[in-house]
């Protein structure tokens, strides 16, 4: 009777389920048979808000344009950066309105976008941006429009980078937490919030250095296109002159103070329409739906691979993932089609597991055998994330990319005192062999477990600098001396030879071309997107804890991804950026 009940109870559930799913596929039909096609009107106005955080690859939302009217498909970096070209020579759009509201990405993301609206600029087109609160990542982006003016009661932020880390140790020793930590490299900081309680001279150096490199990129570019000297720029930050929205005025980091009214009235100006009438502003989600972006011509193609977040090692759904199983499958496949004459791998990675880093070298090395492969790095391409991208016949990286981190670490935790002190749980047991319960958290490690897990790391270690000696064409000697785990910023990484050249997306793609001897191509974007229906089950029927823990945290999600992180770190040996800065 209870198995019946059970039996029942489960088949209802399949059905409602089902009948669920069938009802929103045919919404999603019904709204795809009925949609008007999106036309993009004369005289139209380009929106692009900084506050859009950028994927690299585009990014499919059945749920939400289902339910909230939101956009179904999010552009993805690259994306965003071939629309704005065509933006350039559409006859519908005369300019861009860059609405200036933050701007959650990464430097190098951020570079990607400011060069794009630069190369529109040279269309003579105008780029305005207005925004009432400014932070500096945001200004940076907005300082390549031909006008940027703030709200009169607003705030520009100008005082220039600071990077800071959380540290975990004294919290560690408060539970009698003993984190057993094996490293290789003496910059290798990534484990330092496990052992330290402040930055070790070794972190601080290197973190002193490529801050100011990044420091140096951002004054130079808002010099060059505000016409205003680095010095002064820095003088400005290093004396906090910029304390009101008159002073940005004053030190023409801004041409007006203006409301959003009389911005909007200047546009009407630009565009040659009456006071009276109404704005044609085309948001990009409006313009990527209305727009055929071209994938190229011809018989030939270049693959382009999106490889980004942590690298992990099997199989895995989740987005912005780099598993080993799922890249060998998408390598393989490029490698083997005939008609793919060239490969472009885009990295924007801190790395992870240094196995899964070394499966994924091996195949990429494979394709590289049969055609070209080159290399794009974004925010990151570091520890793991450089361990998958030296063998490349090309390596391009923006001015402020974080780069390098040739090191690894493993790390164990002794979680004895805490379970018996903290909660009044022991640990006993036998074994078969010496070795047996090697890893337990029960008990701390003895000399001779020691000695068998830096073994490993040393060994992970010599295979990662080998690997770039053969890639990057170095002496052993010269890769000893720039890897230690130190980070670099993508000019440092090209001054050393780590890098090749220092551009984008479209810098890479043209060389890839090059080197495949091919003047036409269409392009193919791989992982696959997934179709919108399988999205939006997954949605659907997705993580549900994971979306309470961040509506709950709120800006602190990210502190507790850190947290995970760590604990993620048990027992295999990574290759991973020390944490993920943010200035």
């Amino acid at each position: 009777m209870r198995f019946f009940k059970v039996f029942l109870a489960s088949f209802l559930a399949f059905v409602v389920f089902t009948a669920l799913c069938f009802i929103v596929l045919m919404v999603i039909v019904v709204k795809a048979i009925t949609a008007d096609k999106v036309t993009i009107e004369p005289n139209g106005i380009l929106v692009l808000e900084t506050r859009q955080s950028y994927n690299e690859q585009k990014l499919v939302n059945p749920v939400g344009a289902l339910m909230r009217n939101e956009p179904g498909e999010v552009p993805g970096l690259f994306q965003t950066v071939r629309l704005i070209d065509n933006a350039a020579t559409d006859d519908n759009i005369k300019g861009i309105f860059l609405k200036v509201n933050g701007n959650p990405n990464g430097f190098a993301s951020t570079e990607e976008l400011r060069n794009a609206l630069l190369h529109f600029r040279q269309s003579k087109k105008f780029v305005y941006a207005y925004g009432e609160v400014m932070d500096q990542n945001a200004y940076y982006l907005a300082s390549a429009a031909d006008k940027v003016y703030l709200n009169p009661k607003g705030a520009l932020d100008f005082i220039g980078f600071s990077s800071q880390l959380f540290f975990l140790k004294g919290a560690l020793d408060k539970l009698e937490i003993k984190p057993e930590i094996f490293y290789c490299g003496k910059f290798k900081s990534a484990t330092e919030p496990l052992r330290e309680t402040q930055m070790t001279d070794a972190n601080r150096i290197q973190t002193t250095e490529f801050l100011g490199e990044l420091y140096g990129n951002f004054l130079l570019g808002i010099g060059q296109t505000r016409n205003i000297d680095t010095a002064s720029l820095h003088g400005y930050a290093n004396e906090n002159l910029i304390q009101e929205p008159a002073d940005a005025l004053k030190y023409k980091l801004v041409d007006g103070l203006k409301y959003d009214d009389e911005v909007v009235a200047e546009l009407k100006g630009k565009t040659g329409i009456k006071a009276e009438d109404k704005l044609n502003l085309v948001t990009l989600a409006k313009y990527n739906s209305g727009t055929d972006l071209s994938d190229g011509s011809g018989d030939s193609k270049i693959a382009l691979i999106y490889a980004q977040g942590d690298i992990v090692g099997g199989e895995s759904d989740r987005d912005n993932t780099i598993a080993s199983e799922n890249y060998i499958r998408t390598i393989r496949k490029a490698r083997e089609d005939k008609s793919i004459k060239a490969i472009l791998l885009r990295v924007n990675s801190g790395g992870g597991s240094a196995l899964a880093s070394e499966i994924i070298w091996r195949e990429l090395a494979l394709a590289r055998k049969v055609k070209p492969v080159v290399v794009s790095m974004g925010d990151y391409a570091a520890s793991g994330g450089y361990y998958i991208s030296c063998m490349a016949d090309s390596i391009f990286a923006e001015p402020n990319t974080l780069t390098g981190s040739i090191g690894v670490f493993g790390v164990m935790f002794n979680l004895q005192d805490f379970f018996k002190n903290k909660l009044g749980v022991t640990f006993d047991g036998v074994k078969t062999a010496q070795y047996a319960d090697l890893g337990s958290v029960g008990r701390p490690l003895t000399d001779g477990e020691k000695r068998i897990i830096q073994r490993g790391v040393d060994t992970t270690y010599a295979s990662f600098k080998s690997r770039v000696v053969e890639g990057r064409k170095l002496t052993s000697a010269v890769v000893d001396s720039i890897a230690q785990g130190r980070v670099w910023s993508g000019v440092q990484a090209k001054k050393l030879g780590l890098v090749d050249r220092i551009g984008g997306i479209k810098d890479a793609l043209a060389c890839a071309a090059r080197l495949a001897k091919i003047s036409e191509y269409r392009l193919r974007e791989y992982p696959e997107v997934k179709d919108p229906f399988s999205k939006l089950v997954k949605s659907l029927t997705g993580d549900v804890s994971t979306r309470l823990v961040r509506n709950e945290l709120g800006a602190d999600y990210e502190l507790y991804q850190e947290v995970q992180e760590v604990r993620a770190m048990q027992g295999e040996v990574q290759a991973r950026l020390p944490f993920k800065y943010t200035f």
